[in-house]
C-alpha cells in the first residue's frame, strides 16, 4: 500500500469495520486514478455478516482525492506550510434490496436522519433518496425493487494528522464513521419489509 495520508484513512476505515464484523463485498472494490485530472477514488462495500448475495442491506461508500487535495498535501509536505486543509469528498449510499414491494421514502425515513454524527469537524448530509424497480427480462418473475439513501460531505485533515503518523485522529474519527455505518445497516435491515431469498448457491 501506498505511504500517503488518502490511503492512511482508508486503512483506519477498514479496521473499523472489520471491529464492526462487517462483511466485504469483495469484487465492489476499486482503486481508481483519472489519468487526465489526477484524482483519486476509492469505492468499496459493506454488508452485515450472514445475509447471503446479495445482502438485503449494503453499503456503498465512495471516497475522493482531488487534486486540489493533492496540491495542498503536497505544498505542506514541501514547504511544511499549511495553507490549505486537504479534504476527502466522501459519499456513503445505503442500500436496501430484494425488496418484494415498492418502497416509499417514508419507509426509511425514520432511521435515516438528516445528518451523520459529527466526524472530525463536519457531518455527511442526506443528499437524496431513490427508487429502483429490476425487472428481469429472461423470467416471468415479479419485479425486485430496492431503496438508497445517500449521505454526502467532506473530511478535511488536520495538520496533526498530516504532520505525526503515529497520530490516533484518523482512526478516532473514521472508527466513529464506520460504526455509524454499521448501526444504520442494523436499523434498515431491522425494518418491517417483505425480502426475497438470497440468490441460490451456485
Amino acid at each position: 500500500m501506498l505511504d500517503h495520508i488518502f490511503t492512511d484513512a482508508i486503512g483506519a476505515l477498514r479496521d473499523a469495520f472489520e471491529a464492526a464484523f462487517l462483511e466485504r463485498q469483495a469484487f465492489d472494490e476499486h482503486f481508481q486514478v483519472d489519468v487526465l485530472m489526477g484524482d483519486l477514488r476509492w469505492e468499496t462495500s459493506y454488508g452485515l455478516p450472514g445475509e447471503g448475495q446479495p445482502p438485503r442491506v449494503v453499503a456503498h461508500i465512495t471516497f475522493d482525492w482531488p487534486t486540489t487535495s493533492q496540491t495542498a498535501y503536497r505544498h505542506w509536505y514541501v514547504h511544511e506550510v499549511l495553507e490549505q486543509l486537504p479534504a476527502i469528498e466522501m459519499e456513503i449510499v445505503f442500500r436496501v434490496q430484494r425488496l418484494e414491494q415498492q418502497p416509499t421514502p417514508a419507509t426509511v425515513q425514520g432511521v435515516t436522519p438528516g445528518t451523520s454524527p459529527l466526524i472530525g469537524d463536519g457531518r455527511l448530509e442526506r443528499a437524496a433518496t431513490s427508487v429502483e424497480i429490476n425487472y428481469d427480462l429472461d423470467q416471468d418473475d415479479a419485479p425486485e425493487f430496492a431503496i438508497e439513501i445517500t449521505y454526502e460531505g467532506l473530511y478535511e485533515l488536520a495538520e496533526e494528522t498530516l504532520a505525526d503518523g503515529a497520530s490516533t485522529l484518523l482512526d478516532e474519527h473514521f472508527g466513529a464513521l464506520g460504526g455509524w455505518i454499521a448501526a444504520m445497516l442494523v436499523k434498515l435491515a431491522d425494518l418491517k419489509l417483505a425480502f426475497l431469498p438470497p440468490d441460490p448457491e451456485e
